[in-house]
């Protein structure tokens, strides 16, 4: 699954690829932002680490990652 987090006062995106389900990566940002923690965590299924700064979250876009088809339809 696919999570794409927009942040204020730039222009990129940070995409993580998670196998986390949507419901929970987006109950851990809900949370966090509720509680008023300064940072989120969340881990990609590569095993990285990615640390963001809560007041500095536009958006959260989760989706699941679909493949894209190369070629001609017939």
């Amino acid at each position: 699954m696919d999570i794409r987090i927009g942040l204020t006062d730039t222009a990129r995106e940070l995409t993580v690829a998670s196998a986390e389900s949507q419901d929970s990566v987006l109950e851990q940002v809900k949370a966090a932002i509720a509680e008023g923690a300064p940072t989120v965590t969340l881990a990609d299924d590569k095993g990285r680490i990615y640390l963001v700064r809560t007041e500095r979250i536009a958006y959260v876009e989760v989706g699941t990652s679909t493949a894209r088809s190369v070629g001609f339809a017939r």
